[in-house]
């Protein structure tokens, strides 16, 4: 028998409906259409990616989250994780920051950073486990008011 498995690939136009469905399950204020497309073809800091799950012997193949980073010389920002709530906990967040920093090492960059709502202690856990440090708090950051945690990966 054989199960399902991942794979993480760069974003494409098709895929967008999707992605937009799962950015509207997870986050508060979602980016809309124009923003996705904007990080999608515009963008020269980005790199917009999504996770597939798929049953090849059924044919099946399914986008369950994606990731956007931006590269500035050799720092970076992690813009979004994001998985669908039906399949948080089954480490596809881990798979996709596990890429994220593949990339980056790859790429000599040598410090990434992210915001991350001081309330959302599963993502919090996620970027410690990885080795994200914290930094600082943003007060009131988020358009709700809500503080952010500043945290930074360092590579060694």
């Amino acid at each position: 028998m054989r199960y399902l498995d991942t794979e993480i690939r760069l974003m494409e136009e098709r895929d967008l409906d999707k992605v937009l469905e799962i950015e509207n399950l997870c986050f508060i204020n979602p980016w809309k259409e124009k923003d996705m497309l904007y990080e999608m073809k515009e963008n020269p800091l980005s790199n917009l990616w999504v996770i597939e799950l798929s049953n090849d012997s059924l044919g099946l193949k399914t986008i369950c989250g994606f990731c956007d980073y931006w590269q500035t010389f050799d720092s970076g920002t992690i813009c979004q994780i994001a998985v669908h709530p039906d399949l948080q906990g089954y480490k596809l967040g881990s798979q996709m920051l596990e890429e994220i920093l593949k990339d980056a090492k790859a790429k000599k960059i040598r410090t990434l950073t992210l915001e991350v709502r001081v309330s959302n202690k599963k993502a919090i856990g996620l970027y410690k486990k990885f080795g994200f440090n914290f930094s600082h708090v943003k007060e009131g950051y988020y358009s709700d008011g809500e503080d952010a945690l500043y945290m930074i990966w360092e590579d060694k």
